[in-house]
């Protein structure tokens, strides 16, 4: 997956992938793309303005750089 940070300039990329981790009381959860690659979440990106969702899920998802080379997922779209 190519995503980076390049100066102020972020590169975002679509992808689609599952739920595989949800705890709705810290509101986090993880996402596993096709490509193995499992990113965080926050429930505040939730883009239908739920709070919850359930693992397994299916959820299309934009993914960007965060914290210490990590990747998050925003715009968790339930599909």
């Amino acid at each position: 997956m190519s995503i980076a940070a390049s100066g102020t300039t972020i590169r975002r990329h679509v992808a689609e992938g599952v739920v595989v981790a949800f705890d709705e009381g810290a509101g986090l959860g993880r996402v596993g793309l096709a490509d193995g690659t499992e990113v965080g979440f926050h429930a505040t990106q939730l883009a239908d303005g739920t709070r919850r969702i359930e693992v397994g899920s299916p959820v299309s998802v934009q993914v960007v750089p965060w914290h210490r080379g990590r990747l998050e997922a925003t715009a968790v779209t339930r599909r």
